[in-house]
């Protein structure tokens, strides 16, 4: 077992912000993540989105321990939380971006105080999930065709923040399944805007600008789509690398 940790992808000398992202897995699996399995790869174009967004931010992606979420306690939340415990005196603010079962980490762990925004992709929110007190803006987004984790149930958890008083911004992304790969530039593009506002407005400037839903153009040719979102992570991969590890 290794300890949790950070590959950075981008890390000026004087950033004072973080866009760290976290990648889905299993339910259950104590085995070792590798850096080329799919989850890990789809957030490379993210990472890439982000790096557009905020050039002068450092750009992470999570290192777990294990490739499930193993509640209690060997689970990526807490090791998003032994990460953001260590960061504390690199960085001042933290913008959480989870896909999946990083989706449920980020939200789970979006209450540390360095955290100053969550973006939520096609999240893993069980009936039951405890709600937290998310901080900074706050977006989930899920698509529609999604069989492997349950947009409902994103839905269901967006209301219970509402009504606890949490603003949170919910999208419905049509068209797309699980692994966002249908409408890659969509969601790169959400990614890119999400770490724009909340690095530079307020939470209620990037409200305003969310749609509840995110349709296809006219033309659009799932075919072609999710050859582009394999293009997407080419492209990513080729153009970034991972210069630092914390």
């Amino acid at each position: 077992m290794t300890a949790p940790g950070v590959d950075l992808v981008a890390a000026p000398s004087d950033a004072t912000d973080l866009v760290l992202l976290a990648h889905g897995g299993l339910e259950r699996s104590l085995a070792a993540p590798r850096a080329w399995r799919p989850p890990i790869l789809r957030m490379w174009p993210l990472a890439l989105a982000a790096r557009s967004a905020a050039p002068d931010a450092a750009i992470g992606l999570m290192r777990y321990r294990y490739r499930g979420w193993n509640a209690p306690s060997a689970h990526p939340a807490e090791d998003l939380r032994t990460v953001l415990d260590r960061l504390t005196t690199r960085f001042n603010r933290v913008l959480l971006i989870g896909h999946s079962m990083g989706g449920r980490a980020i939200i789970a762990a979006g209450n540390h105080p360095l955290v100053s925004g969550v973006l939520a992709l096609a999240p893993w929110l069980p009936d039951g999930e405890p709600l937290v007190a998310l901080r900074g803006p706050v977006v989930l987004a899920h698509g529609d065709l999604d069989r492997i984790t349950d947009p409902r149930q994103t839905a269901q958890y967006a209301a219970r923040l509402r009504i606890a008083g949490h603003p949170v911004g919910l999208l419905t992304v049509t068209g797309e399944k699980h692994a966002m790969l249908h409408r890659s530039p969509d969601w790169s593009e959400l990614a890119h805007r999400f770490v724009d506002h909340a690095l530079t407005a307020t939470p209620c400037d990037w409200l305003s600008i969310t749609p509840s839903r995110v349709d296809p153009l006219p033309h659009w040719n799932p075919t072609s789509s999710l050859t582009t979102g394999i293009r997407d992570i080419t492209i990513a991969r080729l153009r970034l690398h991972v210069v630092s590890r914390l």
